[in-house]
């Protein structure tokens, strides 16, 4: 299983330039950037680096397709396009069977 890093949404573009957060906290997700890839270990255990929240938003989905699951709404098959829950810094994935 191979995860690529599609999108990381800024908070301003989300709330108009004004979320309601602390002012301090990053806009984007200081953990991925935009192209990483991460390998999924046949095991299917969390890729190292890989952030322990987005994992658990996205674990479901990885370990469908790698037990040779698809999905009806996408069009290739062995592959979807998962994100990260957090509502102020979203991260979308491509996760593609290998």
């Amino acid at each position: 299983m191979k995860i690529t890093v599609l999108k990381k949404l800024d908070r301003n573009q989300l709330f108009e330039g004004n979320p309601p957060v602390d002012s301090e906290e990053e806009p984007v997700c200081p953990v991925f950037e935009e192209g990483q890839v991460f390998e999924v270990p046949p095991d299917g255990k969390m890729p190292e680096g890989f952030c322990t929240w987005a994992w658990n938003n996205i674990y479901l989905q990885a370990i469908h397709l790698m037990l040779d699951g698809d999905l009806p709404w996408i069009k290739e098959k062995g592959e979807c396009v998962a994100c990260c829950t957090d509502g102020l810094r979203p991260v979308l994935f491509h996760l593609q069977r290998t």
